[in-house]
């Protein structure tokens, strides 16, 4: 029995494959000298690389002006920056807002100050929930709406552990639904 050559001089494995040169990828072929023509990416591989930086360079983002006078934030240090307005709430329930509140103050710390104005029902600093650490803000209930007052005309902008207070009426849970 005679086998037929291919004239190749030497068979593939039985599994199909070429066999591959050492230090070469390409089974078989002789490498080009001319360069090949770009290929177009793919959109996922455009992703990818423009989160991972090898894509084009990223477009350089111009700040615009602000029309309100505030300073770009590259800029902005917390000595420049301009206190927010504070929204001036009329005390009509007992219930009063305690801002710019030191994060070390304590609700125990709140009751005592507020204790020599009139008399206090409850003190709630607000807290995080994941780390229970302040917001810088509290919220005090006091027996009558006339304490309320004089609690406010007395402790506003008093320094309090460092910082000055902002006592205002505090904004019934209706009208806080409304804005939002």
């Amino acid at each position: 029995m005679t086998t037929q050559s291919s004239g190749r001089g030497s068979r593939r494995p039985r599994g199909g494959r070429a066999r591959k040169r050492s230090g070469d990828d390409r089974p078989y072929r002789q490498k080009s000298s001319t360069p090949k023509a770009p290929v177009e990416k793919s959109l996922w591989q455009k992703i990818t690389a423009f989160f991972s930086g090898n894509g084009n360079p990223p477009i350089a983002r111009v700040e615009q002006p602000r029309s309100n006078g505030a300073h770009p934030k590259s800029d902005s240090s917390p000595a420049q920056r301009t206190p927010r307005k504070v929204e001036q709430v009329e005390v009509t329930t007992p219930r009063l807002y305690v801002g710019n509140l030191a994060f070390e103050a304590t609700e125990s710390d709140l009751f005592e100050l507020f204790n020599g104005v009139g008399q206090v029902q409850n003190a709630e600093v607000v807290t995080y929930k994941h780390n229970q650490r302040s917001k810088g803000f509290a919220f005090v209930q006091m027996l009558t709406v006339e304490e309320a007052q004089r609690a406010v005309s007395e402790l506003h902008d008093k320094e309090f552990l460092g910082r000055k207070l902002l006592v205002s009426g505090a904004k019934s849970s209706d009208h806080h639904h409304s804005e939002a």
